[in-house]
Order: structure tokens, then C-alpha cells, then sequence
């Protein structure tokens, strides 16, 4: 695995051991932050974020913040390394907590721009319910992108209630990214 782009490309990251993660794949990330373009200045939150591999790419393409949530000990371990081995500690939080108790480790680095999720595919209802309930205007700028990664052959369903919209979906593989806006006013998003 390594920095796709950006100013740390082409260096190495270090992933947990075990079948408890599943990383994003090179290819996805790559199609990805293609995707997403520009990320100079955004303030980011990465979701499950296992190795970091998603965050850490903001970060080398032009990110102000990234902020981290994992609650595996062992995956957050390698995280801080990764963070230390690229000299990116004072530009990056990482809360090692539940994503559905990570609200009050969140505060001081909100709103975000920009969320990268990658939940656990075995028990995706449940993480998605988590995520659901944690995102919401104390963490998210108007206007913020929610890019879901989840498995190709999921049809993803946002409850009606919530301020987002879907505004793509990308496969590859076995894998899909969805992106979401967010909107503090659901009369502004999309129909």
C-alpha cells in the first residue's frame, strides 16, 4: 500500500495485520481523489479509517486537517505510525473510540468538509446507522461531501429524514463509493 498523489506520493503505509480491515485499494483510491479533485484547505474526517490510507491522501493532496476514528487498538497503532512515519502528527487527531461514540472526540476539530467512510462491509446496517446518527450540522460545513465506500452489489439507501443527497455512484469491482451532499436546509438539496 502506498500515497497514491500529492506531495507524499509514492511512499509507503503500513496496514494492520489480519482480516479484521479491508484497505482501499490502490485503483480506488486513485479513481476516487480523481473524483473528488481539489483538497487544498479542507478540513476532513475519515471514518473506520483502518490504516489511514484515505485520510493520509487528503492530507497529501492538500488538506489542512485530517481527523481519524478507529476503535481497533491495533489498526490505530499502525495509524499513529503511519502518521509519524510521514511527518504528518501536527496536521492529524486520532480519536481511537466507536464511530457511534466518537461525537464528543470530534467537536474540537469540526465542522468538516470532507467525510471519507469505509465501514466494515460484514456488519455495513449497523456501521451506517452509527454513521448516520454521528454526522450532522455540530460536524459538517453546508455544502460538506460524505463519500461512502461500500460493496458493488449494495444498493445504498439514506433515510429520507437525513440532509443528504446522493449526488453519484461509482463502481469498481467488487467495490462502490457513493457521494453525498449535505445540506443544513433540506430545501436546498437536490430533488
Amino acid at each position: 500500500m502506498r500515497v497514491i498523489a500529492g506531495r507524499l506520493g509514492g511512499r509507503g503505509l503500513k496496514a494492520p495485520k489480519g482480516r479484521t480491515t479491508r484497505p482501499t485499494t490502490d485503483r480506488v483510491r486513485e479513481a476516487l481523489f480523481s473524483m473528488l479533485g481539489n483538497m487544498d484547505g479542507l478540513r476532513v474526517l475519515d471514518l473506520y479509517a483502518g490504516s489511514g490510507a484515505l485520510g493520509i491522501e487528503a492530507l497529501s493532496r492538500g488538506a489542512e486537517h485530517a481527523t481519524f476514528v478507529e476503535s481497533q487498538r491495533g489498526a490505530a497503532a499502525v495509524l499513529r505510525e503511519n502518521l509519524e512515519d510521514l511527518g504528518l502528527t501536527t496536521s492529524a487527531t486520532l480519536a481511537i473510540v466507536p464511530v457511534a461514540r466518537a461525537r464528543g472526540a470530534l467537536a474540537q476539530d469540526a465542522p468538516f468538509d470532507l467525510v471519507l467512510c469505509d465501514p466494515p462491509w460484514p456488519d455495513l446496517d449497523r456501521a451506517l446507522a452509527d454513521v448516520w446518527r454521528l454526522l450532522g450540522r455540530e460536524l459538517l460545513r453546508a455544502g460538506a461531501l460524505v463519500v461512502l465506500e461500500h460493496p458493488a452489489r449494495t444498493a445504498l439507501e439514506i433515510p429520507r429524514e437525513l440532509p443528504f443527497t446522493i449526488d453519484k455512484t461509482r463502481k469498481w469491482g467488487d467495490t462502490a463509493v457513493t457521494l453525498l451532499l449535505f445540506s443544513e436546509n433540506p430545501e436546498e438539496l437536490p430533488n
